[in-house]
């Protein structure tokens, strides 16, 4: 893809630290990226254009989007990612009338501006780099929750854990020192450094971060008290680019955000104390409700920031009195949370997404098949279309000029693998569920015979022939055979997409999460293995989903979960949970018109709520 940064970048905070890294994660893929930003320099490869993003002057914005559209049409730029709320501004009416997406990553929590209400200028896609960050943007900001996903800031951690450069009892202070976080400095320098300077004799305090100028009053004359007590035991270091080195000879870390995120993954110690919130001791038991907020940087609502400095003090006495490395498991979840590669992956998904969203607004028919049997069948479960009507649905598609596309070419379409241009007018998705032996003797050639192709969602355990989770605790329910891996390999060879449908088809909310995990796990790569086709999308047995059991088919390597009369209005809404339209053995010409137009996702949930 053809990437576009702009940020505002006066200087070197956390958002342009987590731009730089992303932006050279894309570069290694093979994606060509610009920046736009305020800076002579940035320790990017990336092509960079100076704009004055950070000055605020009417005339200044108007000169900053006229920079932008120029690259942007110059370039043939494909998305546009900005990480600040000017940025996103000047883009939004850069990008006025191109076919441009627009994806903001918000790093903080918004003030409500008079344009937030006039004009939707964060764009198509909003990343949040927290949970509480998210909900603030829907629950005060009140924007569209189909638009924002939960992303955090990626790391590109070093290759082991920091050694201790030497035995130093050491406490370093790291981050801005103006605004809230200047603010938690002063409250450090007044009510916990002087308590913990006498009872620690050989402890040392280092101050680490930039615009230390910009101190409150009461912080500097602090400051300059415990100077004037203790000496060289204040390390005064201001802004530094050795914060590596600094790390290796501090004992505990103090800080939110970043700070906290490159300390723990280093194996430092850290008391998260952000401009929100005090968060205390990182654990594996509180890394969870840590990393919600940003390590106390963020607040899901408004409310006071007060924080308790007595417990703080506290806990970072009993922690000096008996220092505790940080666990190895901690370190493996602070690593595999903000994993570079792993964010640069999710963050070109929203790329993705808000292209399509931009190219193809309006819903696609994803259509659930499962048994195409010759005759009818006496089931209670309306899960069949015979022959003889699924041939007057092919027939209908036909005629009506839909074209029947797989979730694989949609992503290609996503990724730019394929011309959008070519996308089709009216596009289909048909797929099948459970892999019946009638999907091979019926399904099949009728497909081919009208040049289709769809996704055939399978189960992972080739041992399973027939329709267990029914036949065997129903007695009146028949029993269906299931496809050989011979017939199941003739459906990849007529270019079928294959889709992971679990091992054995289990309702996987009721399963406790490691079991449901590695159903969903273990499908996918049983699959590859045994047909030797790539698996991008899952099918949820009975639509049975929760967030936890989506974030497990995420987790598994999926790009698309599928579900069962759930979802988004649209794919891109959400990719884990894809809106299907169960198809049952009377659908008349009415009812394939109905379900079949861009109108449908809207009925659908007006008439069931959902």
């Amino acid at each position: 893809m053809r990437i576009l940064h702009v940020l505002s970048a006066e200087f070197f905070a956390g958002s342009v630290a987590y731009a730089v890294q992303l932006a050279e994660a894309h570069r290694a893929q093979g994606h060509q990226v610009w920046v736009v930003a305020d800076a002579d320099s940035l320790p990017t490869g990336a092509t960079l254009v100076w704009a004055g993003i950070s000055n605020r002057s009417y005339r200044q914005r108007l000169r900053n989007a006229r920079i932008i559209r120029q690259v942007v049409k110059r370039e043939q730029i494909d998305v546009v990612h900005c990480h600040s709320r000017a940025a996103s501004w000047v883009s939004y009416f850069a990008l006025r009338g191109l076919a441009v997406p627009l994806v903001s990553t918000v790093h903080g929590r918004q003030h409500l501006h008079t344009s937030t209400s006039l004009f939707d200028v964060y764009g198509d896609k909003v990343i949040a780099i927290c949970a509480n960050l998210r909900e603030h943007l829907i629950t005060e900001v009140k924007m569209d929750a189909a638009k924002i996903v939960a992303i955090p800031n990626g790391v590109a951690f070093g290759s082991g854990e920091l050694a201790s450069e030497n035995s130093t009892l050491r406490i370093s202070f790291i981050g801005r020192f103006n605004g809230g976080k200047g603010e938690r400095a002063a409250a450090l320098l007044e009510q916990v450094f002087p308590a913990l300077l006498r009872e620690f004799s050989t402890l040392r305090v280092a101050l680490i971060g930039g615009e230390l100028q910009h101190l409150p009053a009461a912080g500097k004359t602090a400051l300059a008290q415990l100077q004037a007590e203790f000496g060289e035991r204040i390390e005064v270091v201001g802004f530094t680019a050795d914060v590596p080195g600094w790390l290796a000879r501090t004992t505990l870390v103090i800080g939110a955000g970043r700070v906290a995120i490159e300390a723990l993954g280093a194996g430092r110690p850290v008391l998260a104390l952000g401009e929100a919130s005090y968060a205390g001791l990182v654990t594996e038991k509180s890394f969870a409700s840590a990393a919600a907020s940003n390590f106390g940087d963020i607040s899901a609502q408004q409310s006071p920031s007060e924080v308790d400095f007595a417990a703080l003090l506290a806990d970072a006495q009993g922690f000096l009195r008996q220092p505790q490395a940080v666990s190895a498991a901690l370190r493996q979840q602070v690593r595999a949370h903000y994993n570079l590669d792993t964010v640069a992956a999710r963050v070109l998904e929203v790329y993705q997404a808000a292209r399509m969203q931009k190219a193809v607004p309006s819903f696609i028919p994803v259509l659930m098949y499962h048994k195409i049997p010759d005759v009818p069948l006496a089931t209670k479960h309306q899960i069949y279309v015979t022959k003889e009507n699924f041939e007057k649905h092919l027939a209908y598609f036909k005629q009506q000029k839909l074209t029947p596309i797989t979730f694989a070419d949609y992503l290609k379409y996503a990724s730019g693998e394929l011309p959008l241009r070519e996308f089709p007018r009216r596009p289909i998705i048909l797929t099948f569920d459970d892999g019946y032996t009638d999907n091979y003797t019926n399904l099949l050639p009728l497909m081919q015979q009208y040049g289709y192709r769809g996704v055939l969602y399978l189960l992972g355990d080739a041992n399973i022939r027939y329709n267990q989770w029914d036949a065997d605790f129903d007695p009146d329910e028949p029993r269906s055979e299931i496809m050989d891996l011979g017939q199941k390999r003739a459906f990849v060879a007529a270019g079928w997409e294959i889709g992971a449908h679990t091992m054995s088809h289990p309702r996987l909310t009721t399963l406790p999460l490691p079991e449901a995990a590695t159903e969903i796990q273990r499908s996918k790569t049983a699959l590859e293995t045994a047909l030797e086709t790539e698996i991008v999308s899952f099918a949820y047995p009975y639509g049975d989903l929760n967030e936890p059991v989506k974030a497990a088919v995420r987790e598994a390597g999926f790009t698309l979960g599928v579900a069962t009369d759930t979802g988004g209005m649209t794919i891109e809404d959400d990719r884990m949970q894809v809106f299907r339209v169960n198809m049952f053995p009377n659908e008349s010409a009415s009812s394939l018109l109905k379900k079949t137009s861009p109108w449908y996702r809207k009925y659908y949930r007006w008439k069931r709520g959902k």
